[in-house]
């Protein structure tokens, strides 16, 4: 490659912490993915083999795309995505650091669970459906060789009626419940460990995403 190559601009959003090894290692998985191409289209995660089993394979992939996790103004999905992008959606994945003081956590969290917010609203609409939310959860847990399909199916259900008691919980009789709002999400999520929640296996990234 041409002198520079390997300087790509780091986002502000990435820890001074990230080592230029790291990024490095992102570059390659990046030419990797688009086949050493300035920029990644949709069709090329499908050569991703970890992707292929990935019950949520669809969702994931949607979410590299999704402009507002690209921190763009505008709403949609993004045709491609250049190596600076991928930076932007790989830091919802890295782990929380120990110097970060309340705020910060705060923020980081936040935005994590912005990112999943949106995985779950796919039609972009700023709420998820009960049902919606109750497919994700059990998209996500059929995934899971240990579990059987009834219990999947009966963690889904309760994990819905969960949501259902925190945010149908607190309307007055007269509203038409819509949907969970991302203040609501925010409240389901309380006290839950996202860190270990979101990792990115398939990126094969232990060097960024921690995998558990």
């Amino acid at each position: 490659g041409s002198p520079g190559e390997l300087n790509p601009p780091i986002p502000s959003l990435l820890s001074p912490t990230v080592t230029s090894e790291q990024i490095e290692h992102l570059h390659r998985r990046f030419k990797q993915l688009s086949q050493d191409q300035l920029t990644i289209r949709k069709e090329n995660f499908d050569s991703i083999p970890d992707l292929e089993f990935n019950p949520i394979r669809g969702k994931i992939v949607h979410a590299f795309f999704d402009k507002r996790n690209l921190r763009q103004e505008s709403d949609g999905l993004a045709d491609e995505i250049n190596f600076e992008d991928f930076l932007t959606i790989m830091s919802y994945f890295r782990p929380i650091e120990m110097n970060m003081d309340e705020e910060q956590l705060d923020r980081f969290r936040k935005e994590k669970l912005k990112f999943l917010f949106h995985m779950y609203d796919s039609d972009h609409d700023g709420k998820i459906t009960l049902q919606e939310y109750r497919n994700v959860v059990e998209e996500l847990l059929s995934g899971n060789p240990h579990l059987e399909k009834e219990s999947a199916r009966s963690i889904a259900d309760g994990a819905m009626m969960e949501a259902a008691s925190i945010c149908v919980g607190q309307m007055g009789p007269d509203q038409v419940y819509e949907g969970i709002t991302f203040e609501d999400f925010l409240k389901m999520w309380q006290g839950i460990d996202i860190e270990t929640k979101m990792h990115v296996r398939f990126l094969n990234m232990e060097t960024i995403a921690h995998c558990y």
